[in-house]
């Protein structure tokens, strides 16, 4: 029999973590790591979350020692990229809640470094290259253009306007039609995703030419894939059986889908005046630990060991900047239609449970454009609004202005791809930077179309089954209505979700969003 070794928690598992994200903060791990090493550790982070055999009672008492010696050391970046919101706010060039950035709602940010591929350099040209650790971000502080030159591509924007019930009620209190088809959007990009999560970039790719769906169009088979090519990059295990084509019946559980659930009964039980411990609450009622993983598993771990917000997300925890609060931000957005600053502060407040920094960025980035989404049809001014309300100097907002420049100037994605991928591939595969910059290239690539949206979100690696998630979400909103999204990607759904948070599993995506055009009413 197989021991029990819980993933994302062991110390031991930590430190290897811990001494990158410590190092891409800017911090002198190199004393620490040498002791590390010369006791017998490793600095790899193990693949899967926990690793096998566990350490020696001494190693691992070594492990928490030093991950607590990590975290006393002083970081350079806490100016330029600061957790608190007033802190964030000051950074961003607001003054007021009711804010964006000083030249309002939707404006771009303010220039923040030159224009061209070099390395970034002088005032505003993003953190210290010492800060960055080993991701070499030359170019990062070069400010997208307002509006995008045409790019050929193959998934030509779906035209808007062409039945009022597609764009009418935009804003407001909530457009039914719109938030009915962001729930969608989020599921069928999520879906799209799952099978190729944690595979390589060339995985990807080779996967999806062998069936002859390069570009990506569709969903991804198992079917006239080569048997040797499905052993060198095998699909995603958990996923595979619910998630390729011939296999898809209703939308399977994923925690992409579950933690806006898990967003909506916070606002029915709350309101939007929500406190990060009310969702703290909420998860240890509510939510299996087993269906945590990285940041928000440690942070459940923290507060089953007494340890209070907002130290759940600094305690032992090297996933403080990953992705997972950026896939709880939608259900922010969505219920402040038109208010982005709202939907930020909403998200912050729900980030600090688990994550810091770039992490919390993250989420407020997403949230602000998600809430912008619902008074324009413009995703470029989405792009811009969600930028405007995180800090200018963060590498963050670095990558994302990145990722918006490339999509802008390269026909070929799989150029942006390929670009992206050599200036920010150095962080994990599940870090906030890489990932928002990545969806930011995506969307602004297909101009907002849903298709081509979550296909290139998906088709760029990295964390695939989130990014198609929220490049569903945004795209969905932007869209209207659930009948502007091809029935190839809603019908195999099934109007059905699976999950295990109690009271919805099979519930419907029209139901979803009339429960969520409540909480918009209510506000």
């Amino acid at each position: 029999m197989t021991p029990l070794r819980v993933t994302w928690v062991q110390p031991e598992d930590l430190i290897a973590h811990e001494l990158r994200q410590a190092s891409e903060d800017g911090r002198d791990v190199t004393r620490i790591a040498t002791r590390w090493t010369t006791a017998g550790g490793t600095t790899l982070p193990v693949p899967g979350g926990a690793s096998t055999p566990p350490a020696p009672p001494a190693l691992r008492a070594l492990a928490i020692r030093l991950l607590d010696e990590l975290a006393e050391l002083p970081c350079p970046l806490t100016a330029e990229e600061p957790t608190d919101l007033a802190a964030i706010r000051r950074a961003a060039g607001g003054t007021g809640a009711g804010e964006v950035l000083a030249g309002g709602p939707g404006a771009a940010p303010r220039k923040r470094g030159a224009e061209g591929e070099g390395p970034a350099g002088g005032p505003g040209a993003g953190p210290p290259r010492g800060c960055r650790g080993a991701a070499p971000l030359g170019g990062l502080g070069a400010e997208p253009p307002e509006t995008p030159p045409s790019v050929t591509h193959p998934h030509p924007r779906r035209p808007r306007g062409g039945a009022a019930h597609v764009t009418a009620g935009r804003g407001g209190v909530g457009e039914i039609n719109a938030l009915h088809a962001a729930w969608l959007g989020r599921a069928v990009g999520c879906l799209l995703g799952k099978p190729v999560e944690k595979l390589p970039l060339d995985g990807i790719r080779q996967l999806a030419r062998a069936t002859g769906n390069w570009p990506l169009t569709t969903w991804f088979t198992a079917r006239g894939v080569p048997a040797e090519l499905a052993a060198a990059y095998p699909w995603n295990r958990r996923s595979a059986p619910t998630s390729l084509a011939e296999n898809i019946d209703g939308m399977p559980e994923d925690d992409d889908l579950d933690h806006p659930l898990l967003g909506l009964l916070l606002l029915q039980r709350h309101g939007p005046a929500f406190t990060t411990d009310d969702l703290a609450r909420l998860w240890l009622d509510e939510l299996p630990a087993g269906r945590t993983f990285t940041a928000e598993r440690v942070a459940y771990r923290n507060l089953l060991d007494g340890i209070e917000p907002p130290h759940t997300a600094t305690h032992r925890n090297p996933f403080r900047e990953w992705i997972g609060a950026a896939i709880r931000a939608d259900i922010h957005g969505w219920t402040n239609p038109g208010d982005p600053a709202a939907a930020a502060e909403q998200a912050h407040r729900d980030a600090v449970l688990t994550h810091t920094a770039n992490g919390v960025y993250g989420a407020m980035f997403v949230a602000a454009a998600i809430a912008e989404a619902a008074r324009t049809p413009d995703v470029h001014a989405c792009l811009r609004t969600g930028l405007s309300v995180v800090p200018p100097r963060s590498r963050l907002a670095a990558a994302v202005r990145l990722g918006i420049r490339l999509a802008t100037e390269e026909g070929d994605f799989d150029l942006v791809v390929d670009r992206l991928h050599a200036a920010l591939g150095a962080y994990h595969w599940v870090h906030a930077v890489p990932n928002a910059a990545l969806l930011a290239a995506a969307l602004t690539h297909a101009d907002g179309d849903f298709s081509g949206s979550i296909c290139r979100a998906v088709s760029g690696g990295w964390d695939t089954d989130s990014n198609g998630a929220t490049a569903g979400s945004i795209a969905g909103l932007l869209a209207g209505h659930p009948d502007a999204l091809p029935a190839r990607w809603t019908a195999p759904l099934g109007n059905r979700l699976a999950t295990t948070v109690a009271g919805f599993d099979g519930v419907g995506f029209d139901t979803l969003a009339e429960l969520t055009q409540r909480e918009v009413r209510r506000a």
